[in-house]
């Protein structure tokens, strides 16, 4: 297997426990890896062999328009359920930094998932 990983993307999205702080969007940082076969991709260096990671950020940048989380844990699995349903990997792992505690570099939720085998 073969990945793509896409680090750091800085997003802005309303998230944590409180309603004062899910008020206004707050910077993350996505660190998104995608886990497939692009063999062919390599071979025929053609764009609709593999996923389009430029598609994958646009999506996450608008990921978080009109919604809200209480929890890092949910989003990061909201996202991950999003690029399994929408590009296919065999699997994926996000990580999302938050950076809301002054005594700390950043707080993180990491969610690993595999595609489900089909039948």
């Amino acid at each position: 297997m073969s990945e793509i990983t896409i680090c750091d993307l800085e997003v802005y999205y309303r998230v944590g426990v409180s309603d004062e702080e899910r008020a206004r969007p707050q910077r993350l940082l996505l660190t998104l890896t995608l886990t497939f076969d692009f063999s062919a991709a390599a071979r025929t260096d053609r764009l609709e062999e593999t996923i389009n990671y430029q598609e994958v950020v646009n999506g996450l940048l608008n990921f978080g328009e009109k919604r809200s989380w209480k929890l890092l844990e949910k989003l990061v699995g909201e996202i991950a359920d999003w690029i399994l349903a929408q590009y296919r990997p065999e699997a994926v792992r996000v990580e999302a930094k938050k950076f809301i505690i002054p005594q700390a570099r950043h707080i993180s939720a990491t969610c690993s998932k595999t595609r489900p085998a089909t039948a």
